[in-house]
């Protein structure tokens, strides 16, 4: 089962040019950029095999992107009798020099040692914010979910997340991963990339032998509630620990479970059923959708799959048990137990050989708590050793993307005051009523109570999904309520509270985007190109997010571009102005950028507030 526990791990298994499985979004500035100067640069040193950096201007007077490097190259020809160079400054200009015509960028310029600082032309930046007079593709008007395309490339992903325990109720220690994992498979399939989203739920096991004889014994078999159900798992534990009776009773259920005895099926589907109607309840709160493929379901597979891992000797016998030996690791991964029964290491190897060889994944995906980076290590390198990953036609590549603890504001782990775990569903109708609390404060006239309810719920939903997504997944963060319903700080109440402006002055203006007679985005001012700029770079943002598998890039760009408009709204005026259209289309196009953000980062977005 998954359990509860510092950032992504991902394994080195691809040549660095098959590390990146997807598609770039073909308006990537960024990257267009760098192909352009990697054509300059392999033209004037045809020797050079660098991959070529690019990055953003520290010093935005200086330009928009910088080369830096033209001081590498000058470095690895130094000390050489025929190099024809004094300094980095005369290798940046023969870069420049190399570099083709295009029409991105402006006059290059070389800066301090050798640094080649280019300024996107305003030409450029107008006909790319032009477009969003008519796109209509992604534009999000309105918040609904993107489905994958199964006939879109070859490229399957499947994401592992969220992954709740059968009989338990889902705490805040399944937060983190849900959000996470919905938010990596929205980039995905904004990008309509096949996805395909699992729940590995723990439904199998000796302690659903237990929680079996304890239901016939107590319950007559049956139960229809959650929190019951928790307390009768408790219950049970206590007694198969103390009673030996009831002990061996529990571990007769369990075969009599793998066998599949009618009865005993029947209450272990009783109680999957009564779990999943919570869990799915969750998820509809949360706008999640994800498929359940639990433990049970690799069951039979796992006899096949380990026996070919013996057949190639990478599991072998130890001590009574199989195990695989990494030479990475001095602890070996059992796969199966000394009496014969499988665990936790056994269904991971099933599952990952069924997503590689019957879902025909290329990735996969595994969000769960950095405790089980070393678990997942060992479960990558074996199938790696197993010849599972090199695929005939292409390679499979796994990562495990691990992140911290929920911890309180004492900076101990988020509990009750009474020390038990915080229960997921409470977690977030307190944050509804915190909202809901507080748009009453503000008294709200002409809101219905449905509709103030309603906003409160996405006001409370989207706080705490944001505040978990903007955090670095590797480290431990701190849930306070109130911080993430600050309107001033880096919130998603900030976020919304900017949509709900830009969408303000979209419907005082009272014009129809398509009937705009503007034919070019005036920059009469530093502001609109700030902001113009910064929408363009929503494509980059979104690749970047998706290499290294960190939301956070996201949120850190919608956060600069709600406060870049914020700093344009309070500079320019717009309704009214003579530069009106060409404003007006600058904020259709910050709006729809900001409702694209939101939708990947699983955000609800408002409207009036």
């Amino acid at each position: 089962m998954r359990g509860s526990a510092k950032a992504k791990i991902s394994t080195p298994l691809l040549p660095p040019h098959q590390e990146n499985v997807f598609e770039f979004e073909k308006d990537n500035l960024k990257l267009t950029l760098k192909q352009i100067f990697t054509q300059a640069v392999q033209s004037a040193f045809p020797w050079s095999e660098r991959e070529v950096s690019l990055s953003e201007c520290v010093n935005p007077e200086l330009g928009d992107y910088q080369c830096n490097d033209a001081m590498q190259i000058f470095a690895s020809m130094k000390g050489e009798i025929d190099s024809k160079f004094d300094s980095p400054r005369e290798v940046a200009q023969v870069i420049v020099n190399n570099l083709p015509m295009n029409p991105y960028f402006t006059e290059p310029s070389v800066a301090g040692p050798g640094f080649i600082n280019v300024r996107i032309s305003e030409q450029y930046i107008s006909s790319e914010i032009m477009k969003y007079k008519s796109d209509r593709n992604k534009m999000l008007d309105r918040h609904e979910s993107l489905e994958s395309d199964p006939e879109h490339g070859a490229l399957r992903v499947v994401v592992d997340f969220s992954s709740p325990n059968i009989a338990k109720e889902m705490h805040v220690g399944h937060l983190r991963s849900t959000i996470i994992g919905d938010s990596i498979c929205r980039a995905l399939e904004y990008k309509n990339i096949n996805t395909t989203r699992l729940n590995h739920v723990g439904d199998w096991g000796t302690q659903f032998g237990m929680l079996i004889e304890y239901l016939k014994d107590e319950k007559g078999g049956d139960v229809d509630d959650i929190s019951e159900l928790q307390n009768c798992y408790r219950l049970a534990k206590k007694r198969f620990d103390e009673d030996a009776e009831f002990k061996v009773r529990a571990q007769a259920a369990v075969v009599k479970l793998q066998a599949g005895d009618e009865q005993t099926f029947k209450i272990w589907n009783k109680v999957c059923e009564v779990s999943r109607k919570d869990f799915e309840a969750i998820y509809d709160v949360l706008n999640v959708k994800i498929t359940e493929r639990g433990e049970s379901f690799y069951n039979s597979m796992i006899p096949a799959v380990l026996a070919e891992l013996e057949r190639k000797s990478i599991a072998v016998e130890s001590d009574g048990a199989l195990c695989i030996f990494d030479n990475s690791s001095e602890t070996p991964l059992i796969c199966k137990k000394r009496d014969g029964g499988f665990n936790y290491a056994s269904t991971d190897l099933a599952a990952i050989y069924h997503r590689i060889y019957q879902e025909d994944a290329r990735w996969i995906i595994y969000v769960t708590d950095s405790g089980q980076g070393k678990h997942f290590g060992s479960i990558f390198s074996a199938a790696k050793r197993a010849g599972w990953l090199d695929r005939d036609d292409s390679r499979v590549k796994v990562d495990h993307v691990g992140f911290g603890l929920v911890m309180g504001e004492d900076g101990k782990r988020f509990r009750t005051r009474s020390g038990d775990t915080i229960r997921l569903k409470e977690l977030l109708n307190e944050a509804e009523s915190r909202c809901l609390d507080e748009l009453k404060n503000r008294n709200y006239s002409g809101i219905s109570e449905m509709e103030l309810r309603e906003t409160a719920r996405e006001l409370g939903i989207g706080a705490i999904k944001y505040a978990d997504l903007q955090n670095n997944l590797s480290t431990n963060y701190i849930f306070s309520f109130d911080r993430m319903l600050d309107l001033k700080g880096n919130t998603a109440v900030y976020l919304q509270y900017a949509h709900v402006r830009v969408t303000s002055v979209l419907k005082r203006s009272e014009v129809n985007i398509t009937d705009l007679q503007v034919l070019a985005i005036n920059f009469g001012t530093k502001e609109e190109r700030l902001l113009a700029m910064h929408i363009l770079k929503f494509p980059e943002v979104l690749d970047s997010f998706l290499s290294d598998l960190m939301p956070s890039r996201l949120c850190d760009y919608v956060y600069n571009l709600c406060t870049i408009f914020n700093e344009f709204y309070g500079s320019c005026k717009i309704v009214g102005s003579a530069e009106a259209e060409s404003r007006i289309l600058l904020c259709h196009a910050t709006s729809l950028t900001m409702r694209r953000c939101f939708y990947i980062l699983g955000i609800n977005p408002l409207y009036k507030l």
